[in-house]
Formats: structure tokens, C-alpha cells, sequence
């Protein structure tokens, strides 16, 4: 046992987050994304939501102040409001200390052709609509 740990991060998911590097990033998926065929390093979460596991995550892990953009959500279509699991992001934004960062928002195909590049993709039983998320990994001073 680890002080201080998020328990809903695995082991695995430990292993990964220690093993990327600057620049490297991480997809938080929904249980609709197709995370096992889109994976380089596949980490099953399922039981559990995008929220607590993207909070866990910003607890841990900077993301990158020198990029164009460090956080991506997948678009919804023209015809939907924004969808009600991104304003639970923009609070844990806030809590976790990443307020310096906007998130981009992707256009899904494009979502899946960066999510294909990421070096890992969580996979979560997450039933929210457009709850994918991408995190681009920064680094400690």
C-alpha cells in the first residue's frame, strides 16, 4: 500500500503514467470509444467514470505548459449543446490547478486519429456522451 495513491488508478495505470515521458499523451476513453483496436498500451478501467479517474490523473501528472494545447475533447456534432460531463471537467480543472489550459475541442475523426498516436488509452465503463478526453504530459520543475 502507497500513501496519498487515487484507488481508482491501477498498478498498470501507475506503470504507464511513470513511463511517459514529456509530450507523450494519454486518452481517458468512454465505454462507447473503440480503445481496444485504436491502443498502443491498452489500460482497462471499466466500473468506473472519466471524472474520478481525470482527477486522479491531474493529481499526479503536469501537462504540458509548452504546448499549443494540452487537453482535447472529442466534438460533439453542430446539432448538440455542449455536453454536461465537460462542465464537470472545467471543475476539476479548477480543484487540480490547470486553469492555465483551454481545452481544444477535436472533431471525433480526428479524435481517433490522435488517439491512435497516444501512447496509452484508458479504457472506463464512462456512459456519458462525448466524455472523451486526451491528456498531453508535461513536466516537474
Amino acid at each position: 500500500m502507497l500513501k496519498h495513491i487515487p484507488k481508482c488508478l491501477s498498478p498498470n495505470s501507475l506503470k504507464i503514467l511513470m513511463e511517459m515521458g514529456h509530450g507523450d499523451e494519454i486518452v481517458i476513453a468512454d465505454g462507447n470509444f473503440p480503445a481496444a483496436s485504436h491502443a498502443q498500451n491498452l489500460i482497462r478501467l471499466d466500473g468506473l467514470n472519466i471524472p474520478e479517474i481525470l482527477e486522479a490523473i491531474l493529481t499526479l501528472m503536469p501537462l504540458d505548459p509548452y504546448a499549443d494545447a494540452a487537453i482535447f475533447y472529442m466534438m460533439h456534432g453542430p446539432e448538440l449543446a455542449t455536453p454536461p460531463i465537460w462542465s464537470e471537467y472545467e471543475t476539476i480543472l479548477t480543484k487540480t490547478e490547470n486553469t492555465n489550459f483551454t481545452p481544444t475541442k477535436l472533431e471525433r475523426f480526428q479524435f481517433y486519429d490522435q488517439a491512435k498516436q497516444a501512447y496509452a488509452i484508458i479504457a472506463t465503463s464512462d456512459q456519458a456522451l462525448y466524455a472523451n478526453v486526451i491528456l498531453k504530459k508535461g513536466v516537474i520543475t
